[in-house]
C-alpha cells in the first residue's frame, strides 16, 4: 500500500474528511469529528511508514503478539491504538485494508444513534 492508496480508501469511505490538526506532517482521518487514522507523511518518504489505527483491546493484543509490524499505538492511548507498520512486507494488503475498516467501525459504532444514521 502506498500514501496514495491509503488516502484515498480513507477518503472513499463515508462521513470522512482529511485535516492535519497537530502540523504540517501528520496527516488525519475522522469519521463525523472523530480519528480513526492518522499517519507522518514524512515517514512515508523515509520508508519507515506507518498508520495509527484504533483498534479493540482484546484484538490489539491478539495482533502485537502475531506481527512484529504491529506495535502499540506511538503517541497515542496504548491500549486503544497500533501502529500498523505498512512498509514492512510482513502485512498483507488485504490485513492493513482488513485494520483500517476495524478502526473505522470502532469509531462509528461509538457515535450516537442520530449521526451513525446520518453516514
Amino acid at each position: 500500500m502506498n500514501i496514495e492508496d491509503y488516502r484515498n480508501y480513507c477518503l472513499n469511505k463515508k462521513g470522512v474528511t482529511e485535516h492535519f490538526p497537530f502540523d504540517n506532517d501528520t496527516l488525519v482521518f475522522k469519521v463525523c469529528n472523530k480519528m480513526f487514522a492518522l499517519t507522518s507523511l514524512k515517514r512515508w518518504e523515509n520508508g519507515d511508514a506507518f498508520i495509527n489505527l484504533k483498534c479493540d483491546p482484546d484484538y490489539a493484543q491478539e495482533l502485537r503478539a502475531q506481527f512484529d509490524s504491529v506495535k502499540p499505538g506511538y503517541h497515542m492511548h496504548k491500549k486503544h491504538w497500533n501502529s500498523v507498520y505498512v512498509l514492512t512486507g510482513e502485512l498483507s494488503p488485504k490485513l492493513i485494508i482488513d485494520l483500517i475498516d476495524h478502526s473505522y467501525y470502532l469509531v462509528v459504532s461509538g457515535l450516537p444513534k442520530k449521526l451513525r444514521e446520518q453516514i
